[in-house]
């Protein structure tokens, strides 16, 4: 009894779950940015590091979480859930590093229709995550855990898009690119882009089973 009253009780773990969710975005808008502005070669660097930059915090907090999680004596949710939540959300910043840093190293020279399409719903999926996020903290709160589920819906329905926009940009890329390539860089890019809706996915359904479990 007296070694558990000298560890902490709570922990602030809600508060580092937003962070970790505002440098996801902070990733996904400046990776946006990147492919928006893909021309200039000084802009494409400087959004580039603001991603790196978004990636290495996002690190910072998982690792502050994860280390939480074994000094705190008492969660405010389950101890793996916690941590299959930090670190499934990490997995999006490491995807969206991984995908500018692919584009650099497979030397792409333009930026396709289809990888703004699937640029935008990365970044609408990664706000979403970060809405349902921000409201753990409340999910007593019937109304709350109500719209916290439906955020994960929204979710659900983004990765449904995004698994759309790619497989016809597959079809297009097969039938219409001549450059084989072309065809091997552009296949890597569109298929992490979807990866990071997947991973967005992924945090939606933890996010529900905590919903379901502590509401």
């Amino acid at each position: 009894m007296f070694f558990g009253k000298l560890l902490p009780r709570e922990g602030n773990f809600f508060e580092m779950f937003n962070q970790h969710a505002d440098r996801i975005v902070e990733a996904a808008r400046a990776f946006s940015k990147l492919v928006a502005n893909y021309s200039d070669v000084h802009l494409r660097e400087k959004y580039n590091q603001d991603v790196d930059n978004a990636e290495r915090a996002a690190d910072r907090v998982t690792h502050d979480v994860n280390k939480a999680i074994h000094i705190t004596f008492i969660t405010p949710i389950d101890r793996e859930q916690i941590h299959s939540l930090i670190n499934t959300m990490d997995d999006i910043a490491d995807l969206i590093q991984d995908s500018a840093e692919t584009m650099a190293l497979y030397d792409v020279h333009h930026m396709t229709e289809d990888i703004t399409r699937l640029t935008d719903l990365s970044v609408k999926c990664c706000e979403r995550v970060r809405d349902a996020v921000s409201m753990l903290a409340k999910i007593a709160d019937p109304a709350t855990a109500a719209a916290a589920l439906k955020t994960c819906e929204e979710i659900d329905q983004l990765e449904s898009d995004a698994d759309r926009v790619m497989r016809s940009a597959m079809s297009k890329l097969f039938r219409e690119e001549p450059d084989v390539r072309e065809v091997i860089k552009l296949k890597a890019i569109y298929e992490l882009l979807e990866t990071i809706t997947d991973k967005c996915e992924d945090v939606a359904n933890v996010i529900e089973g905590i919903v379901l479990e502590n509401s």
